[in-house]
């Protein structure tokens, strides 16, 4: 069993050497429980330079310290920055949040991404369990990154458009469209079935804006064998539909903004601040893979 953070030992500094391979070998085991023990570790290193700093200024004028008064201070000094290091809301959780970002072991902030097709609860308040790719952005990124690459070389559109798009529609994984015995129906873009539309669908209740008014509505959806299938729907939408061609023109040239208002003044959604959502995902979506890369 995988010991708990709280479990870890947190004797010795990571610039210690045998404290540094315990570390890593821990890390192997229980990654965040480890990075939170090199926060507190760096946080103390932190403090105790702070004290030190402190120290130095107020004994500055006094001559007359002695080797061993001395010693006993800077043992007493790095006695407080250890107690004073890993407090809840302190300067670790700060560094332990940054490195979980860094190590892609947590998706870092991410916009509130509200659609016009809201669709059931959140996958996480289901009592299933939760598949490892819906874990975090990163993970949902990665999950989908081939069947994206296929739709940017039928479209176009950069991949990395795509899925901020299935990202947004989604909640990065945790709010998909389902099926009537509450099976995906692997619809990531929320695309509604019209009159067109041969395969098989899903009916759910729905958000849509109406003359600037919110309205709870049941609306019918496209449903797939698989994400990957969703993906090129997706890019034949986008590809052979005239209405979507003008955004597939701001993929290239308008860059994120361009291509998300592109959407919107085809009618892709009837939320009004969907350009600006989508924007914003696109923007965390390539920090996510600078930051994996």
């Amino acid at each position: 069993m995988v010991p708990a953070a709280s479990a870890l030992p947190t004797q010795g500094l990571a610039t210690d050497t045998r404290s540094l391979d315990a570390l890593k070998a821990r890390a192997a085991a229980n990654p965040k429980a480890a990075v939170r023990e090199a926060a507190k570790q760096l946080e103390s290193l932190f403090m105790a330079q702070l004290m030190k700093s402190m120290r130095a200024s107020t004994l500055a004028s006094d001559e007359s310290g002695e080797a061993g008064s001395t010693m006993g201070t800077e043992m007493l000094d790095a006695q407080f920055a250890t107690q004073m290091s890993g407090l809840p809301g302190g300067l670790g959780d700060a560094i332990a949040k940054q490195l979980e970002r860094q190590m892609g072991l947590s998706p870092g902030p991410i916009p509130a991404t509200g659609s016009a097709n809201n669709t059931p609860a959140p996958l996480a308040a289901r009592p299933v369990p939760t598949a490892i790719p819906q874990v975090g952005a990163a993970g949902f990124l990665q999950q989908h990154a081939a069947a994206a690459a296929s739709a940017e070389a039928a479209t176009g559109v950069p991949a990395s458009f795509m899925l901020s798009q299935a990202a947004l529609e989604t909640g990065w994984g945790r709010k998909e469209i389902l099926n009537a015995d509450g099976s995906s129906s692997h619809n990531l873009f929320g695309i509604k079935a019209d009159a067109g539309w041969k395969g098989p669908t899903t009916d759910i209740v729905t958000t849509e804006v109406t003359a600037g008014q919110a309205q709870k509505v049941v609306a019918r959806f496209r449903a797939y064998g698989s994400d990957a299938e969703s993906f090129a729907d997706y890019a034949r939408l986008l590809s052979q539909s005239p209405r979507y061609q003008g955004a597939l023109a701001q993929a290239g040239s308008g860059g994120a903004a361009g291509f998300a208002q592109g959407l919107q003044k085809a009618g892709y959604a009837t939320d009004p601040a969907y350009a600006d959502k989508l924007t914003r995902v696109i923007n965390t979506t390539l920090r996510l893979q600078r930051s994996v890369g």
